[in-house]
């Protein structure tokens, strides 16, 4: 009778385990997801973005590579394709680089006010200067113009190291920035290159510039151009040579302002009393206010404990609403399991130290209408294993090659694990912040299928990545499997204005015959997101009614 009543418990225990799992997993997103016809791709190639929509449908750049994307090597093609709302292709053109018999490198696709601009490069090694070209693309022939207008030029004393050009957009699409660091000079300071141009491609204003400290011990990390041409940087500026080489503690941020066509010049060296600045993001608000938020820990240390925020006025230097919040530790070992939950606690009752947060890397920073701010950030590093064979029964492992030659294998594993969003108020006050849970681990692949796309609707923060099916369903001791190609589902969290988090399952990847690129996926509407995934030669294109 007791094995009897035993049995029964046991099949009672598991049946409502099963039903966790099924009323988890089949849970309805109130969305909908419609994929298109599998396309076959080009030799060699790969999608490297959606370029932008119309009434019609939408565009896609496409990038033909000697070794693939994660080779580096510059592109022998490129294509722009056409999907109608069906997610079907229409139209693939090829864009010719060559210009008068000359091969130019392929810079950037831009879509501004309805209209596609190639840039390209010449390096010219006679005058060891890089030309920079713009072209204008048909928008119903996809044929490029023949029309071709230089619009910048930057000294390249070596090729392969300087004359690069980097860019951006204003928020409305109304101006472009090209920035281009001029060549370093021993014990000089650094130099850079600014041009502004209006949407049309028309140059607004140009300047060099000189900065007060050496290029060793300063690094541009952001550049950003507002509605009205002005144009801001972000950069790191190190104590010391050696700070530059090996990031410590011994650096700081500083935002470089040029106003007034570049005639009115302003530094601000951003600090927190009593505080380390690991991270700094920042925005230009409506009312011309520079909108400042990163992380910060304590003096000496490295990790995340806290986020901060405040306004800049580039105009008066005045800092305003300025404030900050550590984290809570709940927040910081949320999905951590049992034990080493119970380890950090011990080592902060203990006063040895604080659970922190390691490696996380400010993504976005989207501002509110109400003058707050949202800040988004995603935990992400690679690791390096070298393996290396001295034989057999050596504890390091390698191979040789069919020549007899030892060789070393270089293993890299990409982490893209768990979101942090953190919901601002306009006075600074950090109103909550939620964490994602994600862990996704691939190797040497350059986190190909890892990461997130990310889609704001309505009054809803949405999260669109890859996910171990494992991950819907009861769990022991809050256990996270990782999605690591394997098992695969396309997931989406929605994140509320209160702070909550639901996440969806929206199929799975196996059996579209696919792995979704979150990197590439785009939102092309108030309500709708582009879905692209790729398994070999096959992809396919999905609409994401959100």
């Amino acid at each position: 009778m007791k094995e009897y009543i035993k049995s029964i418990l046991i099949l009672a225990v598991l049946l409502t385990f099963h039903n966790q799992i099924l009323a988890q997993a089949d849970v309805d997103y109130s969305g909908s997801l419609k994929w298109g016809k599998e396309l076959k791709e080009p030799n060699n190639s790969y999608l490297a973005e959606v370029l932008g929509t119309d009434s019609e449908g939408f565009y896609a750049l496409r990038l033909k590579t000697k070794g693939g994307l994660l080779s580096g090597n510059q592109p022998q093609k490129i294509f722009i394709e056409k999907y109608d709302e069906d997610m079907d292709l229409k139209k693939a053109q090829e864009i010719d680089l060559r210009y008068k018999k000359k091969k130019r490198d392929f810079e950037k696709m831009m879509y501004l006010n309805g209209q596609f601009y190639l840039l390209t490069s010449f390096n010219n090694i006679a005058h060891k200067a890089n030309y920079l070209f713009v072209q204008s693309v048909s928008k119903k022939s996809l044929r490029l113009n023949k029309k071709i207008k230089k619009v910048a030029e930057t000294p390249a004393r070596d090729e392969y190291r300087e004359g690069k050009f980097n860019f951006h957009i204003s928020k409305d699409s109304s101006k472009v920035l090209i920035y281009s660091q001029l060549p370093n000079q021993k014990k000089a300071q650094e130099r850079f290159s600014l041009q502004v141009f209006d949407n049309n491609f028309e140059q607004i204003w140009e300047k060099n510039i000189s900065l007060p400290f050496p290029d060793n011990r300063f690094a541009v990390t952001d550049y950003r151009v507002d509605n009205k041409g002005n144009v801001y940087l972000l950069g790191i500026l190190y104590e010391n040579t050696s700070g530059f080489l090996k990031r410590n503690t011994t650096y700081q941020y500083v935002i470089l302002a040029y106003n007034e066509n570049g005639e009115q010049e302003e530094q601000y060296d951003v600090s927190l009393r009593g505080k380390f600045i690991t991270d700094l993001t920042f925005r230009v608000g409506k009312d011309g206010k520079l909108v400042c938020s990163g992380f910060y820990s304590d003096k000496g240390t490295y990790s995340t404990k806290g986020t901060y925020f405040f306004h800049l006025d580039p105009k008066t230097r005045e800092v305003s609403n300025k404030n900050y919040k550590e984290f809570e530790f709940d927040f910081v070992t949320e999905y951590m399991s049992d034990r080493k939950k119970r380890k950090a606690r011990k080592a902060k009752d203990g006063g040895r130290r604080d659970a922190e947060l390691y490696q996380y890397s400010l993504n976005d920073l989207i501002l509110r209408s109400d003058g707050g701010a949202v800040l988004i950030a995603e935990q992400y590093y690679v690791e390096r294993d070298d393996n290396f064979n001295n034989g057999f029964n050596s504890p390091y492992y390698g191979y040789y090659n069919r020549y007899n030659n030892f060789n070393n294998r270089v293993d890299y594993y990409y982490h893209y694990n768990d979101i942090i969003v953190v919901n601002i108020k306009p006075n600074g006050e950090i109103q909550w912040a939620s964490r994602i849970p994600k862990r996704q681990e691939t190797s040497n692949d350059g986190g190909y299928y890892s990461s997130y796309a990310m889609a704001i609707v309505r009054d809803k923060i949405c999260f669109v990545y890859n996910e171990n099916g494992k991950n819907f369903g009861a769990k022991k001791n809050n256990r996270r499997y990782k999605f690591n190609g394997s098992n695969s589902i396309l997931a989406i969290t929605e994140v509320g204005t209160d702070g909550s988090i639901n996440t969806y399952p929206l199929g799975s990847n196996k059996e579209q015959g696919i792995i979704t690129r979150p990197k590439v996926c785009k939102q092309i509407g108030k309500k709708e997101m582009v879905i692209f995934g790729e398994k070999g030669k096959r992809f396919k294109f999905g609409g994401l009614e959100l």
